[in-house]
C-alpha cells in the first residue's frame, strides 16, 4: 500500500499590517550616483534612496500596538520615572537578574561595564569579536581574546552550534595568564560576526562549571537571546518541548550579568541596559551611568521608550513571534542557496552572511570584497547591505589590518518590517550581481577615522 503523502502547510505571520510607510524607486544611475557619494559605503548613503533597507536590524523593526500605546503612558519626570520600574519588573521576571541600569543602547552598556570590571592588561576572551564591545574592552586597557570554536570561521562547516566557546582555548589562556587577569569571559548569543550562530546550553553549563572553579565572571551580550532560544528549542536535545522564554531564564541564569542592545531582540527603535547580580558592581555602574548615559532611572532614554522596551522583551519571546522572525531569514536563506550564491550555514537567527571571499574570488582581501560587494548589490537594486570583513575588523595596535577568516556581507532582516515577496526581490538582485560578479573590481580606502571605520569609512574602485 503507498504511503500517504502529508503536504506541509504554509505559514504566515503572526500579526497583521495596521499602517504603511511608502518605499521609494529608483533607477540604476540615479543609485550609481548616489553609492559614489557615499563613498561605496553602504553606512553613507541617505536612506531615501535605499528601496529594501538590511544595513542592520538595531533599531529598525516595527513595533506593535501595545508598544505604540505604551508611548502614550511615557512618565517624563527626570527622576523616578514608573516606566523605569516597569522596566526593572520585565527584567527581573523575564531574564532573572536582580539589578538594571538602563543605556540609550548596548554600547552605553558596554562602556560602562568594562569600566567597571576591566584594569590595564586584563585578557577578556569572548566567542569571536564585536566591533564596539571589543573597542571598549581595548579603550578600559584590556586585551580581547577568540575562544570560539574553530568551525565559526568556516562558512561552510554545519556544526549546529557555531558560536560555541572553546573550553580548552580558555583553560590555555588562564594557565598562561592566571584566572586573575581575566575579570570576566564575554559570551555573545547568537554570535554576529560569525553569521549569527547559537551557542548551546551544554555548552554554556560546561563554561559556568570551568568559571566558577576559578573566579571568572561570565558577562552575556544578550541583545538577541531570544533567536539563540528558538536554535537551542529547534536543535538542542531535550528542549523541543520548552518556551523560548523558559529557555531564555535559563541561558541567563548561568551568567553573572548582560549588556543588551534592545535595539534588536526587544523590538524598540533605541534602548538598551546592563543588568548584574553582584550589588557592588551595580553600585558603582549605577554611578558611572550618570556621567556618560543620564540618572540611573532613564539611562539617557525618554520615559516612553522605557516602557516600549518593557513592553518589547515580552513579545520577543513568544513562540509565535520568534519562529516566523527566523523563519523568515531562513526563507531567504533557501532562496539564495537554491540559486548557488554561498552563504554562512547554517543560516543564522538575524540575517544572511555572504560568503564574498568564495562570490568574488579574483578580488583579493585586502582590496575589501565585502565591501565591494555591498556596494554592487545596492546600484543593482537599491537594497543596502553591509560588510563584516576586513574593514570591520579593524586595525591591530601595531597599525596592521586585522584579516579575519570570515569576509561577509550580511543582509540583516528587521523584525516585522518586510514580506516574502520582498525577500524574492531581494533574491532577484544577488543572483544577477553573482551572474555578472566578474565585472566587480575591488576598492581602495581613501579615509579613514580613527575608531569603528566601517562606519564613516570612504573608498574609490581600484
Amino acid at each position: 500500500m503507498a504511503k500517504k503523502i502529508i503536504k506541509k502547510r504554509s505559514w504566515a505571520e503572526p500579526f497583521k499590517i495596521k499602517m504603511v510607510e511608502l518605499l521609494k524607486m529608483t533607477t540604476p544611475e540615479h543609485r550609481q550616483k548616489a553609492i559614489a557619494a557615499a563613498g561605496y559605503n553602504t553606512f553613507l548613503l541617505k536612506s531615501e534612496d535605499v528601496y529594501i533597507d538590511l544595513l542592520t536590524d538595531s533599531g529598525t523593526n516595527a513595533m506593535s500596538d501595545r508598544q505604540w500605546a505604551g508611548l502614550m503612558l511615557g512618565d517624563e519626570a527626570y527622576a523616578g520615572s514608573k516606566n523605569y520600574y516597569h522596566l526593572e519588573t520585565a527584567v527581573k521576571k523575564f531574564y532573572g537578574y536582580k539589578y538594571l541600569v538602563p543605556t540609550h543602547q548596548g554600547r552605553g552598556a558596554e562602556n560602562i561595564l568594562s569600566k567597571c570590571l576591566i584594569k590595564e592588561g586584563d585578557i577578556i576572551p569572548g566567542n569571536m569579536y564585536f566591533t564596539t564591545t571589543r573597542l571598549h574592552q581595548e579603550l578600559a586597557g584590556g586585551i580581547f581574546e577568540d575562544v570560539i570554536i574553530d568551525e565559526a570561521h568556516d562558512s561552510s562547516n554545519l556544526h549546529p552550534f557555531k558560536g560555541n566557546i572553546d573550553l580548552n582555548k580558555v583553560n590555555a589562556l588562564i594557565k598562561k595568564y592566571g584566572a586573575t587577569k581575566i575579570p570576566y569571559i564575554c559570551v555573545a548569543t547568537t554570535v554576529n560576526m560569525a553569521g549569527g550562530q547559537p551557542i548551546s546550553l551544554e555548552n554554556l553549563k560546561a563554561l559556568r562549571k570551568l568559571t566558577e572553579k576559578h573566579g571568572i565572571k561570565i558577562i552575556l551580550d544578550m541583545t538577541r537571546v531570544a533567536e539563540n532560544a528558538y536554535f537551542i528549542q529547534q536543535r538542542e536535545k531535550g528542549y523541543a518541548n520548552k518556551s523560548i522564554a523558559s529557555i531564555v531564564k535559563e541561558i541567563c541564569s548561568l551568567t553573572d550579568g548582560a549588556t543588551m542592545s534592545a535595539k534588536k531582540d526587544a523590538l524598540v527603535n533605541i534602548g538598551g541596559f546592563l543588568a548584574v547580580n553582584d550589588k557592588k558592581v551595580f553600585e558603582e555602574a549605577r554611578n558611572m551611568v550618570v556621567i556618560y548615559e543620564g540618572l540611573h532611572t532613564y539611562g539617557g532614554l525618554a520615559g516612553r521608550d522605557l516602557e516600549a522596551m518593557a513592553i518589547g522583551i515580552e513579545e520577543s519571546l513568544s513562540d509565535d513571534h520568534m519562529a516566523a522572525r527566523v523563519g523568515q531569514v531562513i526563507y531567504l536563506g533557501e532562496k539564495l542557496m537554491e540559486a548557488g550564491i554561498p552563504i554562512v550555514q547554517p543560516i543564522g537567527g538575524h540575517g544572511i552572511f555572504i560568503d564574498a571571499k568564495k562570490f568574488l574570488p579574483h578580488v583579493k582581501q585586502a582590496q575589501f570584497p565585502a565591501q565591494a560587494l555591498a556596494a554592487a548589490i545596492y546600484t543593482d537594486s537599491g537594497v543596502r547591505t553591509m560588510e563584516r570583513g576586513v574593514v570591520s575588523a579593524g586595525r591591530k595596535a601595531n597599525g596592521e589590518n586585522y584579516f579575519p577568516k570570515l569576509e561577509l556581507v550580511r543582509l540583516t532582516i528587521p523584525r516585522r518590517v518586510y514580506t516574502q515577496a520582498h525577500m524574492d526581490v531581494i533574491t532577484e538582485s544577488i543572483e544577477h550581481v553573482y551572474q555578472n560578479r566578474k565585472k566587480i573590481k575591488g576598492l581602495e580606502m581613501v579615509y579613514e577615522p580613527k575608531y569603528l571605520r566601517f562606519f564613516q569609512a570612504r573608498f574609490k574602485p581600484i
